[in-house]
């Protein structure tokens, strides 16, 4: 008899786990269609935690004033610039393709030039892979910039007819980010304790997010910025049109491990070495490597002081990964997931270490295997 009041409550426990998932799975599907402002959001809430707590100490504690100063901060430092450099970007893109489609560039006349110069064994190894049908090359490059110029048409369009979208998602990122500023500690402190895992593990697990948040953002992000604008000012320098877009460019590739920002500048250089712009090629190509390239090794360690520990095999995975299935957002959700499944798995191979070290005390410094028995010492 004394059975069935504990096979109720087990049941009740049960359906309220039920209860629970699927009340979760709900408000899921409800807030997913502003998942991506929502994701920004907390990122940029986290990176501008020490913004708010000096405001919040020049204000004197008020929360609210500190919170909105702050985001004013944020709107005026960040956000108007970045629509301002977006806005020139664009403009730049369609006057790039539309002046290569109206001249484009004679690959037959550079291509001679640079066959012409190579040795006798190269030009047949040309022939052989059949790159020396620079006509059907053309015709290609043609077709691509149509293409090109019909997709920046489209998405022109697209972002015009779905700008009450954006403004939208716009907006309720800037809503979320104010309350995560004031009360974002708050809120974590509140996760931690309802989440129904040991209070030890759910620290060091957020401990390891706020970490790996930092280093993607400040580590990836703000070197991928510098390199973009060393490539943006060292193409203007030697002429290039379109340096700003290029630029842009230059801190997408930055923020891919392994393409790196050398995925501009180095075709760049050799671009000007070949169409007779000598010093200005040799000028693109020593900075590239001089100074674009070693910014990576010169300011991650000021920015994160110390390696996220996620091999760079797996990060440009992740992030190709994320890419396609979120979009831009993958860039940064995609290293943020894998932080966190090799943090996971981490902290469970240091759990069952302390775990075993805690049966070897017990037993005496005898270790047992797995049904509890001391090896024989003979073994």
């Amino acid at each position: 008899m004394a059975a069935h009041p504990n096979r109720t409550e087990d049941l009740q426990q049960a359906s309220f786990l039920t209860i629970l998932v699927v009340v979760s799975l709900l408000m899921a599907v409800v807030v997913y269609p502003f998942a991506q402002p929502l994701l920004w959001a907390a990122l940029a809430a986290i990176m501008f935690q020490p913004l708010y707590r000096y405001v919040l100490r020049r204000l004197r504690g008020r929360r609210n004033p500190a919170a909105g100063l702050s985001l004013l901060i944020i709107f005026i430092v960040v956000l108007i610039p970045a629509a301002w450099i977006a806005s020139m970007v664009i403009g730049q893109a369609i006057v790039l393709v539309t002046s290569l489609q109206q001249n484009p560039i004679d690959l037959a006349a550079l291509f001679d030039s640079v066959y012409t110069s190579l040795p006798k064994v190269a030009r047949e190894a040309v022939d052989r892979s059949g790159w020396a049908d620079i006509e059907m090359v053309q015709s290609r490059l043609q077709e691509l910039l149509t293409q090109s110029a019909g997709m920046i048409a489209s998405q022109a369009v697209s972002i015009g007819s779905g700008a009450l979208g954006f403004f939208l998602s716009f907006g309720v990122g800037l809503y979320v980010m104010f309350f995560l500023l004031r009360d974002g500690e708050r809120i974590g402190r509140t996760v931690l304790c309802a989440v129904p895992v040991e209070r030890a593990i759910a620290d060091r697990l957020a401990e390891r997010f706020l970490g790996i948040v930092r280093a993607t953002i400040k580590g990836t992000g703000v070197v991928a910025l510098v390199q973009g604008a060393l490539s943006w000012i060292t193409l203007v320098i030697a002429g290039v049109p379109s340096a700003l877009l290029f630029g842009v460019v230059t801190v997408f590739f930055a923020l891919v491990p392994v393409i790196g920002a050398g995925a501009v500048w180095l075709p760049a250089g050799l671009y000007l070495l070949v169409t007779g712009a000598t010093w200005q090629g040799i000028f693109v190509l020593a900075v590239g490597f001089f100074v674009i390239s070693s910014a990576d090794n010169v300011l991650r360690p000021i920015l994160v002081g110390r390696d996220t520990g996620i091999p760079d095999w797996i990060i440009l995975i992740t992030t190709l990964g994320g890419i396609s299935l979120v979009g831009f957002s993958g860039i940064v959700l995609g290293p943020l997931v894998a932080g966190l499944f090799l943090a996971s798995w981490s902290i469970l191979r240091e759990q069952r270490e302390q775990d075993e070290e805690a049966a070897l005390s017990d037993s005496g410094g005898i270790r047992v295997d797995a049904a509890g028995h001391a090896p024989d010492a003979a073994g």
